[in-house]
């Protein structure tokens, strides 16, 4: 008989997170994420992590107290978080590109799944502990022992404008010198031999001569070019023309399904998205119209590791690849990603992570990347433990400052104070 969950603790924290730069500003000194655990009747405790912007937070822990005295179960995980959106507020959710993520329409089904997956991901990695299995063997068993990831990099500044604020080694990158020594770096000390460069921060042309930069200085290996839905079609044409056979993809050159559906009738380079197909309801649009041939998934606003799969499914029925966004997160978030990203076949590109330009974790033992792959571990659940000390820390952190919600724009108006978000298409 399964056991049963004993208590669920929530816990907020603030990350420190680098100045990188995007279409909406620049990250701010610290990010807030919520972390789970799940703790059952025998002791065993389930991890899970999920953003930690208040409508996100105030809604995981509605629910919480929901689950005490369940087994452990993920079928019902989202019905319960439903009964619980009273506690968000609707008046404050609509249907608008947002900053946090720049990861689509923001919507209450969106919140629900956000947080729903992070209690699904922390059921299944109790239960791991439990009956003493990895997560990806309660998935259905990995297909792969190593998940390849992909540099990510950005535009940046040097460092936040407050003396007293987080620094980092990395140096600034507002050129395609600079991108290039930033990916030179990545490969150095990760091993990734795949690039994603972060647009939609400067004129098209700028970041159409790093994306060949680095084509010169990688000659042969996978790039992409992510501008949020920048460009204009007749722009992202433009960029398309001049990266074909340079660029594995373009990601979100434009806004909008019917837009990417034109620029996909009249260029040959593939495009992907996790703006405009982010949930299944407008999976069937995009398919229909062939506007994306690569989604990039995230287990975080699609529901969860078995929504995850379930989406990898339905893009294999219709031909469209799949591979994995990423933004901001942690080693609770990372292990899961890899988790899925195991047992799901044809998974032709390597996937997004941030996790390089995060100096913190929560996890003892962070990940080390080799070859820019993680391998796939075979211990109980996600097979990484709590580091309670770092967890306490992170979250005095947030006790002590007012940051509660992701805002780029704001960030930039620290510096430039006429910043405002660009309007769609900004060239």
């Amino acid at each position: 008989m399964l056991s049963r969950i004993a208590e669920v603790r929530v816990t907020p924290i603030l990350i420190s997170d680098p100045p990188l730069l995007n279409l909406q500003g620049v990250h701010q000194p610290y990010t807030p994420r919520t972390i789970l655990e799940v703790i059952t009747e025998s002791g065993a405790v389930g991890l899970g992590e999920t953003y930690g912007d208040t409508d996100y937070l105030n809604l995981a822990e509605a629910v919480a107290p929901q689950l005490v005295g369940r087994p452990l179960v993920v079928n019902n995980l989202y019905a319960t978080v439903v009964q619980r959106l009273d506690d968000v507020g609707a008046e404050r959710v609509d249907n608008t590109v947002q900053a946090e993520g720049l990861r689509g329409s923001r919507t209450l089904s969106k919140i629900a799944s956000s947080v729903a997956s992070a209690f699904e991901v922390a059921v299944y990695d109790a239960l791991g502990h439990e009956l003493d299995v990895p997560v990806h063997a309660l998935l259905g068993g990995k297909v792969r022992d190593e998940v390849e990831y992909s540099a990510y990099l950005f535009y940046r500044w040097a460092e936040h404008p407050e003396p007293d604020e987080p620094k980092d080694t990395w140096g600034a990158a507002l050129d395609p010198e600079g991108v290039v020594a930033q990916a030179k770096r990545m490969a150095d000390d990760y091993g990734f031999s795949s690039f994603k460069l972060k647009g939609g921060v400067f004129e098209p042309a700028q970041e159409v001569a790093a994306v060949r930069a680095l084509a010169e200085a990688f000659p042969g290996q996978p790039l992409r070019l992510d501008p949020n839905g920048a460009w204009s079609v007749s722009t992202s044409l433009e960029v398309a023309a001049a990266l074909e056979g340079v660029a594995e993809y373009l990601e979100d050159p434009t806004t909008g399904t019917a837009n990417m559906a034109e620029v996909a009738r009249k260029t040959s380079l593939p495009l992907a998205t996790n703006m405009c197909v982010t949930a299944f309801d407008e999976v069937p649009e995009a398919f229909s119209t062939n506007a994306v041939q690569v989604v990039l998934s995230d287990h975080h606003y699609w529901g969860g590791l078995r929504a995850t799969q379930d989406l990898a499914a339905v893009c294999r029925t219709f031909g469209v690849d799949l591979s994995m966004h990423s933004n901001t997160h942690l080693g609770i978030s990372l292990a899961a990603m890899t988790q899925v990203a195991a047992t799901i076949p044809g998974l032709r590109y390597a996937c997004d992570t941030h996790r390089p330009w995060q100096t913190e974790d929560v996890i003892t033992e962070p990940h080390t990347f080799a070859g820019g792959k993680l391998a796939v571990p075979d211990a109980p659940g996600l097979g990484v433990e709590l580091d309670r000390e770092s967890l306490e820390k992170l979250h005095k952190r947030w006790q002590d400052n007012d940051v509660r919600r992701r805002d780029d724009a704001a960030a930039m108006r620290r510096v430039h104070p006429d910043w405002a978000a660009p309007t769609f298409p900004r060239w």
